[in-house]
């Protein structure tokens, strides 16, 4: 009977041992270099609206997936150097640079908390990120709507949207043109961040 008992606690534990594995052992994802990855920065000004671009930046994510959706995160997150944003003005560029104190805190970059997927159709779902969000030194936490999509070479889109304010960064609102042109406070993120999976990790 020990024998029996001893056993059965065995088997017990090797099968939380595998569920453990598959749950931490995800592999690892990094942004590659598709032409599919955009980052937006864009707002308002008293003269025209005015959009600052990069498609260039690092990230990292951990994905649970079977053959068509992504079914758990256990880490994700994404930087933008600063300077690599452009307006194709180059006085706002300079005195966004300023604003965003690039000089000390080069990156703005998200680091995830928690997920919530929502499963959609075919390869598609919806994630309720919550995490930080760090810009010019100052961090907040927010939730973003992720819109994750696996594509045919197992590499995973994530794309989504925030409204933030400048001023909860204590970003003050860049001016060009000697002042005449005003920027908004209220600016609005836009990201498209494709992650391929690692191999020989």
């Amino acid at each position: 009977m020990k024998k029996i008992i001893t056993k059965g606690w065995l088997l017990i534990t090797i099968g939380i041992m595998g569920f453990n594995h598959n749950l931490y052992s995800q592999p690892l994802y990094q942004v590659s270099s598709s032409k599919n990855n955009d980052m937006k920065l864009s707002g308002t000004s008293t003269l025209h609206n005015w959009t600052m671009d990069s498609k260039t930046f690092t990230g990292n994510a951990q994905f649970g997936s079977n053959a068509h959706q992504v079914t758990s995160i256990k880490s994700l997150d994404f930087a933008l150097i600063v300077l690599n944003l452009k307006s194709g003005e180059s006085g706002l560029d300079k005195n966004a640079y300023k604003a965003l104190k690039a000089g000390q805190h080069k990156n703005i970059h998200f680091k995830l908390i928690s997920a919530t997927i929502v499963p959609g159709e075919g390869n598609k779902c919806l994630v309720k990120a919550l995490g930080t969000l760090k810009i010019a030194g100052v961090t907040k936490t927010i939730t973003l709507d992720v819109d994750c999509v696996v594509n045919d070479d197992a590499s995973v889109t994530c794309s989504g949207s925030d409204k933030i304010k400048m001023s909860d960064y204590q970003v003050k609102p860049p001016t060009f043109m000697l002042g005449a042109m005003k920027t908004g406070d209220a600016i609005t993120l836009d990201f498209t961040l494709v992650y391929k999976k690692q191999t020989g990790i």
